[in-house]
């Protein structure tokens, strides 16, 4: 059976995978089995979908690898016509990110078998939270050259920050609000701390800019504190979210602040710093080389330009084994704002096609 990448947008959009990717997985399996293509399909421990085609013949081993969980608000499914004079969109939760960019690598993956060498397609189950299912992957053999399916106007992207994230735990002591003097008050640290962030950039240690990715940023994003309403308070916390440039480790950043911040804090106040737990690494930023043949091959098959990504990903991840890009169709915001993981989440059908067709393009170039 051939695969229409429009029509399984359509039932994948119509298909909910926000709290249960089962459904969506169970779609997945279902298409590749059913495909005119000799592909070996497994669903593994970790709810990862992996679909393999080899030659037989030695060759480059290419990974495609995207993610089928979703994220709210809720948007209804709805195919418009001629939208915005731009050709037809599909909307709904998941139309751009990332059931689009999954389209455009199946009809690639699905498409004419490669000459040479192998292709496997990878699919994870949480991209969106934990990331278990691509820490999980380990492929045999080794790739030489991975495609991460994202919104990216069909642009190469080969290259994204990195993202960490951390609690700053400032510690006082209590006492009555009307004798402030008698204790150390946690909040009103805690502000001095927030200011401090501002020149946690200009620290000796601090990784140079990226010629592609430019300065690592520092944001402070939530803030929780006190107990009463007229006591001083003993503790305050704070979270930062980091955005990493090479070759800066989450356990570098969080000692590099840690630092930094017990040098502006009074000897009265304690001040930890600690990342937030996780089962998974975080995602590290990477750089792959524009002149890298997965770059050059999609740059000419897609026409885009060569450009960093936006968000951190599971390229993270692929980029440490093989030279990794994000490429795919939709936008995650456009002239009018948000896209993705927004109200009004929407893909060109035009941009799905011709992804696929890059796609498949920089898999025969790569593997002939």
């Amino acid at each position: 059976m051939s695969f229409d990448p429009v029509e399984f947008l359509e039932a994948a959009v119509q298909t909910p995978s926000h709290e249960d990717v089962t459904e969506m997985r169970d779609l997945l399996v279902e298409t590749l089995e059913s495909a005119d293509a000799d592909c070996a399909v497994e669903v593994d421990d970790a709810g990862n979908t992996v679909a393999v085609r080899d030659t037989g013949r030695e060759g480059p081993h290419v990974v495609l690898n995207t993610h089928i969980d979703t994220v709210p608000p809720h948007v209804e499914f709805e195919r418009v016509s001629g939208a915005d004079g731009g050709g037809d969109v599909v909307r709904g939760r998941g139309s751009c990110d990332a059931k689009g960019p999954l389209a455009a690598l199946l009809a690639a993956f699905l498409g004419p078998a490669p000459e040479r060498g192998r292709v496997t397609l990878a699919v994870t189950p949480d991209e969106e939270t934990n990331s278990t299912g691509a820490a999980a992957l380990d492929f045999d053999p080794v790739p030489d050259a991975v495609v991460v399916g994202e919104p990216t106007e069909l642009d190469v992207c080969n290259a994204a920050k990195g993202r960490f994230q951390a609690t700053v735990t400032v510690r006082g002591a209590n006492a009555h609000a009307a004798e402030p003097q008698s204790g150390v008050n946690a909040v009103r640290a805690a502000g001095d701390l927030l200011a401090a962030l501002d020149d946690f950039g200009e620290r000796e240690d601090t990784p140079d800019p990226s010629e592609q990715l430019g300065a690592p940023t520092l944001t402070p994003t939530t803030i929780e504190g006190g107990t009463a309403t007229n006591q001083v308070p003993a503790e305050c916390s704070f979270v930062v979210d980091r955005r990493s440039v090479p070759p800066e480790t989450a356990e570098g950043f969080r000692a590099a602040l840690a630092e930094h911040l017990r040098e502006r804090a009074p000897a009265e106040v304690g001040v930890e710093v600690a990342l937030a737990e996780r089962d998974t690494p975080f995602l590290a930023a990477f750089e792959t080389p524009e002149d890298d043949p997965v770059v050059r091959a999609l740059r000419e098959a897609s026409g885009g330009a060569v450009r960093p990504f936006g968000a951190a990903t599971e390229a993270s991840y692929f980029a440490q084994v093989a030279p990794t890009v994000v490429f795919g169709p939709g936008s995650l915001a456009d002239d009018e704002g948000a896209v993705a993981h927004a109200p009004r989440e929407y893909v060109r059908l035009t941009e799905v096609e011709r992804a696929g067709e890059a796609v498949e393009a920089a898999l025969a170039d790569i593997c002939s």
